[in-house]
C-alpha cells in the first residue's frame, strides 16, 4: 500500500512537471533557445558598415527575417541569392532580412569582420550583415546551423517568434526547391492567416563557436 502511494505521488509529480513545461511554451520542441511563441530580446550588433543595429531601429517594420549565416559554409553560400531575394521581396512590406554571422573568426578566419565586409560587397548584400562578436546572441536563439532562420513578428508583447528552421526544402540547390517554408510563413503573417508549418529542421554547417 505504501509503495502504491509512493508510485502515485511520483506519477503526479511527472504529470505536473510536464504540464508546467507545456505551459511555459506549448510549441517548443526541445533544447535551448527560443521556441515558437517566445519573445525575442532586442539585439545590438555591429553591421559591416561599422554601425550598431537593433530591432528597435526599425520603427515601421512589422517583423524581421533573422538569418544566422556566414561566409564559409557551402550551405550558406548556396543560399545567398535566396536571402537577397527574400530581403528584396519582403523588406518593403515590413519584414526586412537581418543576417547575423555567429561564427568565431579564430576558428574560421574566413568569417572575420573584414571577410564579412568583402563578401557583402562582392555579392551586393541589400540587408544588414551583423557580427555576433563573442558569440553571445546565437546561443540565446538556440541557433545551431548556418543558415538557421527565425521569423519574428512585432506584437504588443514584443518580437514574437513565429517560425524557426530552414529557408526551404533544398538548402543546397535552389532549382530543386519544392516548398518555400519561410516565404509561406511570411505570406501567412501578411495575410493574417495561421502559419501551417512553424518549425523545420535547419540544414547547414554547425556553428563554429
Amino acid at each position: 500500500m505504501k509503495t502504491l502511494k509512493i508510485l502515485t505521488a511520483i506519477a503526479v509529480v511527472v504529470i505536473l512537471s510536464a504540464f508546467v513545461v507545456r505551459s511555459i511554451n506549448p510549441n517548443k520542441v526541445g533544447g535551448n533557445g527560443y521556441g515558437i511563441g517566445d519573445i525575442a530580446k532586442d539585439i545590438s550588433l555591429k553591421n559591416i558598415d561599422g554601425k550598431m543595429v537593433s530591432y528597435s531601429d526599425y520603427a515601421d517594420a512589422k517583423g524581421f527575417i533573422v538569418i544566422f549565416t556566414c561566409n564559409t559554409c557551402p550551405f550558406s553560400v548556396a543560399n545567398e541569392d535566396r536571402i537577397i531575394a527574400l530581403d528584396m521581396k519582403y523588406k518593403n512590406v515590413g519584414y526586412p532580412v537581418i543576417a547575423i554571422n555567429p561564427n568565431n573568426p579564430e576558428m574560421k578566419p574566413g568569417d572575420s569582420f573584414n571577410a564579412m565586409q568583402q563578401r557583402a560587397k562582392e555579392k551586393g548584400f541589400t540587408f544588414p550583415y551583423l557580427f555576433d562578436e563573442g558569440q553571445k546572441v546565437f546561443p540565446v536563439y538556440g541557433a545551431t546551423k548556418t543558415p538557421h532562420v527565425y521569423l519574428l513578428q512585432k506584437t504588443e508583447k514584443g518580437n514574437e517568434v513565429k517560425y524557426i528552421g530552414a529557408i526551404d526544402d533544398n538548402s543546397r540547390n535552389a532549382n530543386a526547391v519544392k516548398v518555400k517554408y519561410l516565404e509561406n510563413a511570411v505570406d501567412a503573417l501578411l495575410s493574417g492567416k495561421t502559419i501551417e508549418i512553424t518549425e523545420t529542421k535547419a540544414i547547414g554547417c554547425s556553428i563554429k563557436a
